[in-house]
């Protein structure tokens, strides 16, 4: 399964997406490969004479696919790229040389953000080399310990990304140390009640057993060797980790030992928001947007 792919699944109503603060080259480089794949067009807010410059090292020139308004630092353009979005002119929001927390400071305005209300969370779509599917991470970088409710809509907001690049019904399987529920626990505990849910319908569109270990969640052997059986085990699309510090050494791992692609989103609000760090490449920047212009489907 090929990320890059995934443009066959996006919808054929081009998508705009809103970067704040665009002033900033793999950004920009990021833009430049999507225009190419005729992927999305853009509304680039930051400082106007930084992006045309870096534009042009591109040969990229305002245009109908990509217009440019000038903002005076990383708050105005944090609030008029959610702006664009919020009033639908944009379709995503896209982070660029703006700190994290100005961003989703604007995301979460009450007057004019992109809250809905439900938890927001990080949705990781990897391409790991010998696998005949995509592995899902959540949640490694929004929420620090999540409690079960939030696991819920964790789960939810994940499940939505899977269905959207093509997974009908995804496999989760909620990540513990061990396969066996222990009181002492607490991951194994909400992992078990999150299978209660999905069997009783509380959470849909989806197959949900935990606890599972991470081999017995990716590994059909791994899962046989401890006689597991179960419609997840070894075949799971999406890992539901229990802390924030589970699911960054998870992401890492794979980036880092397994050579792994990445595109990730935050999902729950009104839309997709590509929220990359500044030490992913361009090529993650490209998968980023690509998962978000077919989540916003």
């Amino acid at each position: 399964m090929k990320l890059q792919n995934l443009i066959a699944a996006k919808s054929k109503v081009q998508k705009k997406i809103a970067v704040a603060a665009a002033e900033d080259q793999e950004v920009i480089e990021a833009i430049a490969s999507a225009l190419k794949l005729d992927l999305a067009s853009f509304i680039l807010y930051g400082d106007e004479t930084k992006i045309k410059a870096l534009l042009s090292e591109h040969s990229i020139t305002e245009n109908e696919k990509v217009t440019i308004t000038h903002t005076s630092g990383a708050n105005e353009a944090a609030t008029e790229a959610v702006k664009a979005v919020s009033s639908g002119e944009a379709d995503v929001l896209m982070k660029g040389m703006v700190p994290t927390a100005t961003l989703l400071k604007a995301v979460l305005n009450k007057e004019y953000g992109l809250r809905t209300g439900n938890v927001l969370s990080h949705v990781a779509v990897f391409e790991v080399e010998g696998y005949d599917r995509f592995t899902i991470v959540t949640d490694a970088a929004m929420n620090i310990a999540p409690d079960l409710k939030q696991k819920v809509q964790i789960t939810k907001n994940a499940v939505q990304i899977a269905r959207a690049i093509g997974i009908e019904t995804p496999k989760v399987a909620p990540i513990a140390a061990v396969e066996v529920v222990n009181p002492d626990m607490q991951a194994t505990l909400d992992a078990a009640a999150l299978t209660q849910m999905n069997q009783r319908g509380q959470l849909k569109d989806c197959i949900v057993d935990g606890p599972l270990a991470l081999d017995n969640a990716v590994s059909l052997e791994a899962a046989k060797h401890k006689g597991i059986t179960s419609d997840v085990a070894g075949k799971a699309d999406i890992l539901l980790v229990p802390t924030i510090e589970v699911g960054n050494v998870l992401y890492k791992s794979l980036i880092y030992f397994a050579n792994a692609k990445v595109g990730a989103v935050i999902a729950g609000a009104k839309a997709p928001i590509v929220l990359t760090s500044r030490s992913d490449s361009a090529e993650s920047k490209l998968n980023s947007l690509i998962l978000a212009v077919c989540s916003a489907n």
